[in-house]
């Protein structure tokens, strides 16, 4: 086996992959955002410089889920590049020379039956988070659309919201989610599924 310093390496043996916990991270965000250009050079070079794979859903709806998988160090990265990301985009509009940074915002999306753990009793684990890492947690009392999934919005300046992010994954890693997860999909509500099939009813009827 590795050594522990030999573990925490860059290096991919066998006995240093072993030791990695392979994290898996769904957050919603605008399309955008990950978009960087016509052939989405954001999101390649996230990939690139993180080595974590990232996924980003199709569809028309403005608000894409983006999946981050790999090591836990990996999804560290990227999430880290991403909210740096963020914040440029907020100050792009300004001179650069602003007064104070502007808390930028991140959406996790995570199975509603690990949000108990997350919150903790009378609400001290979320408390806690909150305290330690400086960053505002808020997690969404009903269930996204069509899913058994909960949003749970972070707050805060880049280095602020990434150690939050790390207390929550810890907390998800250490209590999987119990039964079966619906997945959120933006967009696909039933009023969307109903509307679609009548408006296709429709046009093949005035066809006829």
């Amino acid at each position: 086996m590795a050594s522990p310093d030999r573990a925490s390496g860059m290096g991919g043996s066998p006995e240093e992959t072993e030791l990695s916990i392979t994290l898996t991270l769904r957050m919603l965000m605008h399309g955008k955002v990950m978009a960087g250009g016509s052939k989405g050079e954001t999101v390649k070079r996230i990939r690139e410089q993180s080595s974590a794979r990232i996924t980003i859903s199709e569809g028309s709806c403005p608000e894409r889920i983006t999946t981050i998988t790999g090591s836990t160090d990996a999804v560290f990265r990227a999430v880290s590049m991403i909210a740096f990301k963020l914040e440029e985009d907020l100050g792009a509009g300004g001179d650069g020379v602003s007064a104070g940074r502007a808390p930028v915002t991140l959406r996790l999306v995570i199975p509603a039956s690990q949000c108990g753990s997350l919150i903790g009793k009378a609400g001290a684990k979320i408390r806690e988070i909150r305290e330690s890492t400086g960053a505002q947690v808020q997690v969404a009392g009903d269930l996204l659309p069509n899913s058994t999934e909960r949003a749970v919005t972070v707050s805060g300046v880049p280095d602020t919201i990434i150690q939050c992010v790390r207390q929550i994954c810890a907390v998800i890693l250490e209590s999987p989610p119990k039964g079966a997860t619906i997945p959120y999909h933006p967009g696909l509500s039933l009023g969307t599924i109903l509307l679609s099939a009548n408006q296709v009813r429709g046009h093949s009827l005035s066809k006829g």
